[in-house]
This record gives C-alpha cells, structure tokens and sequence, in this order.
C-alpha cells in the first residue's frame, strides 16, 4: 500500500490510546486528497516486546554477563512463569480475555517481584474496587517488574511512557542525544526498527512526517529518522508537535538535519501541506510555511507569509483508520482517579477550540500561537466529528484535549449531544469560573460528562492574583461543589514553588487543599513544581516576578524549561514529598484531621486558614440574580399529572400533583392549580428538541399574561428548585 506520507508517532506516549496528532493530520490531508498512512510505534513495539517470543529474547539479552541486583534475579528466576503468563495478561489488559480476573486476583498466577511490595500497603486503596480493576492493577504492577528489569539489565532508557526522557528534557545541547545516537541499537532500538523497516517497506513513501509531542519521545523519533536517512536517502523526513512547537524555536545545530529534512512549528497542517508539496517540487523552499531546513548547508527559517493557517472548520474530522485499536492496553497505576481515567479505557481525543479562551496565566507560554490564537469550533460540527469517529473506531468516549475549555461553548456541545440523543463519556480540562454554575453543571452531566480536571495550582488568592489566574479559592470552592453535586468528578492542579511563595503560604495552600478534599467537592488532584519557560510572561520578564535565570546562554538545540532562582521564596523542593504524602492520603481520605505537620519531617509553619474557611466559601449560594436573557430548558419527561384539594387550618385550595418518572425513582412535585397548569403547559415549549429557546424574560411576561403574581417568588420557590434537579435548567 503504497502513500505519499508516512505519520508516524514514535514511542512511548500512552498505550491506552493513540496520540491524536497523527490522527488530526491525517484528517486534514484526506481533505487534500493527499495519501497517507499512520502508524502509533508505541503500542506495536509495546506489543512486540510483551508477548511470548518478545520475552524469550529479553531474557536472553538480560543473561549476558551483567551484576544482577536481588529484584533482577528474582525476575529472571522466575523467567518461564513470566513467558507461561505474559500473552494471557496482554489480552485481559485489551479487554479480550475478562475472566481471566478471577485467576489474577487470587494472587498465585502471576509471578511478583519488587513492585509487589507496596500492594499490601495499597490495600486499603484498592478495597473498594471491582475484580476487573483490581486484576489490572496487579497486572499493571507484573509489567511494571518487567520494566524494571529491561531499565537495569536490557536498556536504561526504558520507559513505558518516558522512552529515554531524560535525553530530551532540558536538552539546550544536542551533543548528549547526539552521543547516543552514534551508539549501537539498544534491543529496544532494534525492535523499534524492525517494525519501522516492514512498515517502510509497505507503504513506500515519499515523506515521512514524525510527531513528538514530549521530550519522552524525541530520542525514538531521532532513531526512526536516523535508520530512514540510512537506509532509504530519497526519503524526506520532517519532524513536528509539542516538542518542536515548544523546545525548538530558536533552533541553530545543523547537526540536527542529519536525521531531519524539515522541522516545522505550530499548526501542523499548512506546514505539512507545504513540504509534501515542496518535496514533489511543486513549491519552492522559500513557500515553506513555519519550517527549517538547511539551505547550501546553512540553517534557515521559512515562513511564508501570503500562506494563512486553515480555519478549524477547514480541517476534517480527525481519522483513526491504520491504528491497531484492539492492541491498546488499560492499566491501572496509581490510585489516583484522574490518572486511573487516563490510563485506562480507550479515549477519542477531539478538542473544542484552539487556544485558550482566557489565555492570561503569567507560568503559561502564553506568547505562543498554539495557546494566544484562540477559536472555537461549532457545537454542530464537533458532534458530527463525533459522530463519524464513533462509527469509525467503535467507541464513544471521548477526551477534549484543550487547554481550558470554554463553558458556553461546552453548553452548547452538551445541548447538541442530547438533542441527538448521542450515547457518550467525556472530560475535559477547565478553568474554574463562576460562569460554571449549578444549573450549567447539571447539563453538561446529563450529556456525558463524566469528570473534570482544572487549575487550582497555588490555592492562595495573593499568588493567584499574580498567576492571573481570575480566580480565587473560595470560587473554586462553589465551582467544585457544583461539578460534584452534579455528580461529575473533580480534578485540580496544584503547584508549589510558584516565585515569590513562602513556606506559609505553601501550608496555607495545603490547608486548602485539605479542607477541600474534606468537604468532598474535590476527589483527586496532583501536586507539581513550578517550571520557569522561555514563552511564559515570568519566563520573558523574570525581573518583574523576583526570579533570575540561572544562564542567560540560550543553547543551540532545545530552549524552554530555564533553570531558575527564587529569590525571595521558600527552599521549594523541600516540600515535595509531604506535599505528595498528604495529598495521596487524603485521596483516600486518610488523615483529613491530622496537623499538617504529620506531613513533613522538619518543622513548617502551623496554618493560618481558619479551619471552616471552605465550609464557608461552599454554603455561600451563588448571588440569585433575574437574569431576563438567560435561556431555561426541559430536558425531563413529561409528567402525570393529578389535581386533589389541600386543606390548611380550614383553608381549602386545589393543588396539581405532577408524578415525573427519573432513571432511579419517581418524584412528585405539587404545585398551586394555577401555576402548576401554566409550568406544565409550557413544559413542551422548554424542551431540548424545540427550535425556540425561551428566555427567562419572556417566561416572565407569559406567566403575567396568564394572570398570575410574582413570578421571581414562583421561580424560586421549594417545588420549581425541585424541577431543577429534574431538569429545568437555567442556561
């Protein structure tokens, strides 16, 4: 099957599903005509290693005359139980072989080193989890034995996310990865290649278009790029994604273009577009768009200015044909539930909008067009790339990758998933805005979504003001028991070492957290440290936030993370790990009243947060305002209805009793006759599926027209709050 372009994703990524990058490209250039073929060689290389044969070879390479430690010798005592067994757990991990639960969970099947360790300690964590997810976290840890003895005895470089990450992370020189690739093929490297050689051999193109997306990747990208220059010189390589978007703007080592033709920034699709028609010598090199390459030996930077980038309404529907989707494994790693739905099931990624809508944090590289140009994407054709990705792959979860998705643009996809009645899971990532309110949050759960995840980072206002983040932690606070009540799961970022944070508010941030996960309107989060980047305002005005670089030297391969000093700040890293403690006991709810000294092995200071201060912040009601252009819909059943007399202290009224039928119960809402006839007339007109949206106004003036009084006192009174839960909505 001969294409003009090879996409390819080099390892590792993730191997629950496929890095979407490939998958948008591919979309856009079927918009083109241009033929293509992709291929994710993390996932093929994971499961060439991990099956019967693949382990006979490991274990023989590991035998070859290395000092063991005791963990390795275990492992390889125990070689035969790990190949008897290894083909049986990939297929339960695929979700091709269930029953096989049973026999995991009773703990005399598979054989376990080292990373057993922890599991009785994580038994408590566990113990309320199904067979299935308790088999795959065993199975996740057999793996994990596995790794440890290919990192110590077979390539150090192993990883199954982070293939030799530390090559690429930081990486201002090239001369470190340079080195290495001069090296001979790892046993990893030469799987690696002899699945890229049969795929060359099989689609015979002219292009070859390698993504990478994370330093993790760039080594194995290298590789690939490395054996095509060697092996197959008339074919043209170029290398995008994150990594380039991010780390190589101020590329200027030549050497670099041993392996790689081109190498373009942002956007991918013009860009592509270009080359491919660049290589086919129908454009010059000077119509490059956003792209290096080397000119008579010289580097130089294209970007052809009379080329506009495509409009995300231009770009197809991202196609996940070629894909081995059956070969991708679910693993449980953590008992971390966001980084549980990370990793386990097969997510679609589609993203809502370019950009991000509020585009201000000072720690984000807001200066980039992948973050500053924002654009939306229509409700109605989001769902119709749902729509024809569902039918393609067989699945209908799905993943918005962006950066922080809008509320009224996620309003309106929840209201077109319901009105086509889609069957569908999704998260997303947000920012933690008032805009998302009871009502909204009740919406976007009844279209699918599932979970949450957002921005606390430092949960204290000072350094949230000076991250403009236009937050604060008492409205985090109120957005998250929204999202909870709703029944939606909540996942926050949290940061320390932010410039200019001192160790009380590092406790006092704790403390939020703390009272956060006490109250339950927060189920998982994780804790990172700040990183200073070259496109963020602290990293292009560090003067302004009391930091100064380490080096002014900007190096000649990747330029980004800047090592930096804080200069009034608390000794930041001292904190990690009793950050990390709490934080993964309070997921459990453990400890939730313990000081939060118990954390920490050198004195901190006590908090200064008054121990109610989110009990608080959660009870205060979002401020009730008549909203006259706020829209409301039904998106409940219509009710049976039944009149009956209510007498009060000798006063009789007729009452109208409305029996609504939920998935779980049903639920009776009575009402004055009068009212209750005029809400459940106009139920119809609030549906989901009426072309007419109503707004808050003119439910006002038909209510009066009807002859009745007071509507804000109807509205928010005891049986319409009821309706509300049912699922009358204001928008």
């Amino acid at each position: 099957m001969a294409a003009t372009v090879f996409l390819l994703t080099p390892p590792f990524t993730q191997l629950n599903t496929p890095y979407p990058a490939t998958a948008y490209l591919k979309g856009f250039l079927n918009t083109k005509t241009i033929s293509c073929y992709q291929a994710d060689l993390g996932i093929e290389v994971t499961v060439a290693l991990f099956c019967k044969e693949g382990l006979e070879k490991m274990f023989a390479h590991a035998r070859t005359g290395k000092e063991l430690s005791v963990n390795a010798e275990r492992i390889i005592a125990l070689q035969q139980e790990y190949i008897h067994t290894i083909d049986a757990v990939i297929l339960f991990l695929q979700g091709k072989n269930p029953t096989l639960a049973n026999l995991i969970c009773k703990r005399d099947f598979l054989p376990e080193a080292s990373r057993f360790a922890q599991l009785d300690d994580l038994t408590w964590a566990f113990g309320s989890m199904g067979i299935q997810d308790k088999a795959k976290h065993i199975a996740t840890l057999y793996l994990e034995d596995l790794s440890d003895l290919i990192k110590e005895c077979v390539d150090e470089h192993f990883g199954f996310s982070r293939y030799a990450e530390k090559l690429g992370r930081s990486a201002n020189s090239f001369d470190e990865l340079y080195i290495a690739l001069q090296q001979p093929f790892s046993f990893i490297d030469a799987l690696l290649i002899e699945i890229l050689e049969a795929k060359m051999q099989q689609v015979q193109p002219k292009l070859v278009a390698i993504s990478v997306p994370f330093p993790g990747n760039l080594y194995t990208a290298f590789r690939c790029a490395q054996w095509i220059k060697q092996n197959h010189p008339a074919v043209k390589t170029t290398m995008g994604g994150g990594f380039a978007n991010t780390e190589l703007r101020s590329l200027s080592d030549v050497r670099v273009f041993e392996f790689f033709d081109f190498i373009s920034l942002d956007d991918g699709e013009a860009p592509l577009e270009n080359i491919i028609a660049h290589v086919e010598e129908k454009k010059t090199v000077e119509e490059l768009k956003r792209t290096f390459t080397l000119v008579n030996g010289k580097l130089v930077y294209f970007n052809n200015m009379a080329c506009t980038d495509y409009k995300q309404g231009e770009v197809g529907t991202p196609d996940y044909s070629d894909f081995y989707l059956d070969k991708y494994i679910s693993a449980i790693e953590v008992a971390n539930p966001m980084h549980r739905l990370w990793s386990d099931g097969r997510w679609n990624k589609l993203t809502m909008a370019h950009g991000c809508y509020w585009g201000k944090c000072t720690f984000c590289d807001i200066s980039l067009d992948y973050i500053k140009l924002y654009e939306p994407v229509a409700a109605s054709l989001l769902c119709d790339r749902m729509e024809a990705i569902i039918a393609q792959t067989g699945e209908n979860g799905f993943h918005f990758t962006d950066e922080a998705a809008p509320p009224a643009l996620m309003r309106a996809l929840a209201l077109e998933i319901i009105k086509r009645k889609l069957v569908v899971s999704w998260w997303t990532n947000v920012r933690f805005e008032k805009n998302f309110t009871a009502d909204l949050c009740l919406l976007l759960k009844a279209s699918g979504c599932v979970a949450v995840s957002g921005g606390l980072e430092v949960a204290s206002d000072r350094l949230l003001e000076l991250i403009n983040k236009g937050i604060t932690v008492a409205q985090v606070a109120r957005v998250n028991r929204n999202f909870t009540d709703a029944g939606i799961m909540v996942h926050a970022y949290l940061m320390y070492g932010f410039p200019t944070q001192t160790e009380q508010e590092t406790i006092d941030s704790l403390e939020m957290v703390r009272q956060l996960f006490k109250t339950g309107v927060l189920q998982s989060a994780f804790w990172h440290l700040f990183t200073m980047t070259a496109h963020s305002p602290v990293g292009l005005e560090p003067d302004k936030y009391m930091v100064r670089r380490k080096t002014d030297a900007v190096g000649s391969f990747a330029n980004n993370d800047i090592e930096h000093i804080d200069m009034t700040g608390a000794d930041h890293e001292t904190f990690s790990f009793g950050l990390k403690k709490s934080l993964y006991n309070y997921m459990h709810q453990i400890g939730l009243d313990e000081p939060l000294q118990k954390w920490f092995d050198f004195p901190v200071p006590k908090t200064t947060v008054p121990p109610d201060y989110i009990i608080k912040a959660i009870k205060e009601t979002d401020s009730i305002l008549f909203r006259p252009t706020a829209k409301v819909i039904w998106t409940g059943n219509i009710g049976k209805t039944e009149y009956f007399t209510q007498t009060k202290k000798g006063n009789s009224r007729e009452m109208l009793s409305v029996s609504f039928a939920t998935k779980k119960q049903t639920v009776q809402v009575q009402f004055p006759k009068a009212q209750g006839n005029w809400l459940i007339n106009m139920l119809p007109n609030l549906s989901i599926d009426n072309p007419k949206t109503w707004t808050l106004q003119e439910l006002k003036d038909s209510y009066e027209a009807a002859g009745l009084d007071d509507f804000e006192l109807f509205w928010d009174n005891k049986p319409v709050s009821t309706m509300n839960k049912l699922g009358l909505l204001k928008l």
